[in-house]
């Protein structure tokens, strides 16, 4: 209902002006003329133009019919050469020139246009005017009506408005005008101003549907090119709604938690019982705005420039290491192939040797024996790596591509990152040979060529969520024309269903639910009163050739939430700036979803909720809050293994 009062208020509008120019040129309402002109229906020697008329372009709305996108009419400040077009070149620019002076002095604005460039349009399409400045701010509009003269006019054109700004920028995308009008001589069909087209995000993918259909407006010029009628004869049909699974509210939050703890990172939730995304935030943002008309050169350097790269769609644009995140799809392919379960028992020494090489844990004492709800509380790295190497590398590949790790999500974005499950092929491309014992082992804590994107990260958290299954993620709802029925539907798809044992579930629970609340856990800034949280921690380096001061870290935190019924899944991830060893998991990006689920949940009434908050249970573990911050930092060094080089893991066999 928003997306059409709005269409239908800029269509009428804008209609109104072409039928009041047709009225006054066809003398409706005005004093009877002694010698009427002929209509161009029956002026013989009259050259008549079929005309374009571009369509406002529909809506992008979030999943509750707020508005991301919008059309409005704009105004374009224009010169209208007089008739006939029978001047000479020179007093063609001395005219333009002395208009456009005339122009710079009541908007106290720069024109600029090149002489050749008015020499074109006179020459080739005189009788349609020559725009001079475009979307007119309010008080250059005032400025305009005031200073417009016969030759000086006004045109009505749609332009694109975010009117959130920044918020979700990466989704939505922004427009760019197609290439310009044509400097050849007018053609029926020819466009009355330039069309916009989708140049990224749903903008781009969905820009067919967004366009909508021209209309056709019939203009008649007599012999001396004086104009003599104007009709409309087919309306632009308006471009289709895109109603997303967006949450604008969540989408909020979760920037406005980047924005204010992290100079890059991203946040994605989705709904695991139906793949759609209620939040997908990248950080920094831009504000698609500053593309409307046209880029401005500077704002653009100052983009492109930034060694934040707030164009980069990190979310799902972005692969990582996943670090200690991937040990819960390693448990998880163990519990599958039958070759791990709860009640295993392996050690936990400071080191362990794995062909030539040496692989470090976080402690400087050993963890003892240890089974999987301990290993994973603590984040024991030489535990995982001997349940790895049992677990065996085809396995592990088997059950998290499942997972749809390794492969792109399917969103309809452009250029989605695709990550990386190294394999057999893969290695053998990469690097000549194998998966050898040293890739598993360094497989088994999420480093070596493993990356993931924040939004496939989210995805495999939501099928394990799930109990296994897996629902197609999802970022669009449907697409609805203008009278709200719809054109197009993208419902709820099953992908696969994994099947996690009820036990394996229970298992899986029980070790994430610890990582958040027990004493050894990694992630207590993630708890949120009255919740149960399950989540995983990780920590890795990536990048730097080599260069330690080069390197960046990327600290993660993933799960869901209710643990014992989970209402979203949701992923982390923050960017440490290069060199810097002190970013962790669950120092820095466990407190990013800390932050979102309190302002999701903690304004809630739930008295219920409050009194299971304050058993013994929940007591004991809010006891260590004061010692929180040091437990993370230091907990979760064991997400932190090194990135080994490449060279000496392909010897450890």
């Amino acid at each position: 209902m928003i997306a059409r009062t709005l269409l239908l208020t800029l269509l009428c509008s804008f209609f109104l002006t072409f039928w009041a120019v047709a009225q006054m040129n066809n003398g409706t309402n005005a004093p009877v003329d002694e010698n009427p002109k002929p209509t161009w229906e029956t002026q013989k020697q009259a050259r008549t133009f079929h005309l374009g008329i571009p369509a406002p372009r529909g809506q992008i709305t979030d999943r509750n019919g707020y508005p991301l996108a919008q059309s409005r009419l704009s105004y374009n400040l224009a010169l209208q050469f007089p008739t006939p077009l029978d001047w000479s070149e020179a007093k063609v620019l001395a005219f333009a020139r002395q208009q456009i002076t005339f122009a710079k002095g009541f908007l106290g604005r720069q024109i600029s246009l090149h002489d050749q460039a008015i020499l074109n349009h006179y020459r080739n399409r005189g009788l349609l005017p020559l725009t001079l400045l475009e979307d007119l701010q309010p008080e250059e509009l005032a400025a305009a009506r005031r200073g417009l003269t016969s030759a000086l006019v006004l045109q009505q054109v749609y332009a694109r408005i975010y009117p959130n700004g920044q918020l979700a920028s990466h989704i939505i995308g922004y427009t760019g005008k197609e290439a310009p009008l044509s400097i050849r001589p007018i053609e029926n069909k020819d466009l009355i101003f330039t069309e916009s087209e989708g140049r990224e995000g749903i903008e781009q993918t969905f820009d067919y549907q967004l366009k909508g259909h021209p209309g056709s407006i019939h203009v008649t010029y007599d012999a001396e090119g004086r104009k003599t009628s104007e009709r409309i004869a087919q309306p632009p049909v308006p471009g289709d709604n895109v109603i997303t699974t967006i949450d604008q509210n969540l989408q909020r939050i979760c920037e406005k938690v980047l924005s204010e703890n992290c100079k890059r990172g991203a946040i994605v939730v989705i709904d695991p019982w139906t793949g759609e995304i209620h939040a997908m935030a990248s950080w920094p943002e831009y504000n698609p705005n500053h593309f409307v008309p046209i880029l401005n050169p500077e704002i653009y350097r100052q983009l492109s420039e930034d060694p934040s790269t707030p164009l980069l769609p990190r979310a799902y644009r972005s692969a990582y290491p996943p670090g200690s995140t991937f040990k819960t799809f390693v448990a998880l392919s163990g519990f599958q192939s039958g070759k791990l379960t709860a009640t295993d028992i392996y050690s936990g020494p400071t080191a362990i040797d794995i062909g030539n090489f040496t692989f470090h844990n976080w402690k400087k004492t050993n963890a003892g024996r240890l089974n999987f709800v301990e290993a994973l509380t603590q984040s024991c790295n030489t535990w995982f790596i001997q349940a790895g190497i049992k677990i065996g590398a085809q396995n592990i590949i088997t059950w998290t591509e499942r997972l749809g790790l390794g492969k792109k999500t399917g969103i309809p974005l452009k250029a989605e990152s695709g990550g990386i499950i190294p394999s057999d092929e893969y290695m053998l491309r990469t690097q000549k040979r194998k998966i050898l014992k040293g890739d598993v082992a360094n497989m088994s804590i999420g480093q070596g060529a493993i990356v993931i994107t924040p939004l496939q990260m989210v995805q495999a958290y939501g099928a394990i969520a799930t109990g296994g299954q897996f629902h197609q993620t999802r970022l669009v709802k449907q697409i609805q024309g203008i009278d709200n029925k719809v054109v197009s539907a993208y419902p709820d798809r099953l992908r696969d269903d994994l099947q996690i044992t009820p036990e394996d579930m229970k298992t899986l629970k029980k070790a994430l639910v610890a990582v958040t609340e027990d004493g050894q856990g990694t992630a207590h800034y993630a708890q949120v009163k009255g919740y149960h949280v399950a989540g995983k921690t990780g920590t890795a380096q990536w990048g730097g050739g080599g260069n330690k001061e080069k390197q960046r870290t990327a600290a993660w935190f993933a799960g869901f939430v209710p643990a014992e019924n989970p209402q979203y899944a949701f992923a982390a991830v923050y960017e440490g700036e290069p060199g810097d060893n002190n970013i962790h998991g669950g120092s820095h990006a466990a407190p990013l979803i800390g932050k979102v689920l309190q302002e999701v949940y903690g304004s809630k009434e739930n008295k219920d909720k409050e009194k299971e908050s304050k058993s013994t249970s929940t007591d004991s573990h809010n006891s260590n809050d004061q010692t929180d911050k040091d437990k993370a930092e230091k907990s979760d060094k064991g997400d932190k293994s090194k990135d080994q080089d490449q060279s000496t893991t392909d010897q450890s066999n």
